[in-house]
């Protein structure tokens, strides 16, 4: 991808307390893609799920001493580029769990980069 997505991202900074680090923590833990479509998904869901993972993991070992927007989505786009063999199904719901972390983060927009590299979700 010659387009850098991340050059239309408006930085804007984090509040970022325990309880987000906690929702965080919570989420880390939790199943996450179980309405992959498809008859076996085993194999998918584990691929994404360790991207996400560690996604997850880079987060909380490093948004207290990063609390900004872009930085966040600087790590989303390193996760982002590891999807581009998968499919367009998987992809979607990679994104939907992305823009749950958003949710907790407290971003608004990702400014167009989940739609630069999943297509629209």
């Amino acid at each position: 991808m010659d387009y850098d997505p991340l050059s239309e991202v408006i930085d804007e900074p984090l509040f970022i307390d325990s309880s987000i680090l906690e929702e965080l923590i919570a989420f880390r833990g939790a199943e996450k893609l179980d309405n992959l479509p498809g008859i076996n998904t085993t194999a998918e869901k584990a691929r994404l799920s360790n991207v996400l993972n560690g996604l997850l993991d880079r987060l909380l070992c490093d948004i207290e001493a990063h609390p900004s927007k872009l930085w966040v989505l600087t790590e989303f786009q390193k996760a982002l580029v590891l999807l581009e063999g998968e499919d367009t199904e998987g992809r979607e719901h990679f994104g939907m769990e992305m823009e749950n972390i958003m949710d907790i983060l407290g971003i608004d927009s990702s400014d167009g980069l989940l739609t630069a590299y999943l297509g629209g979700i």
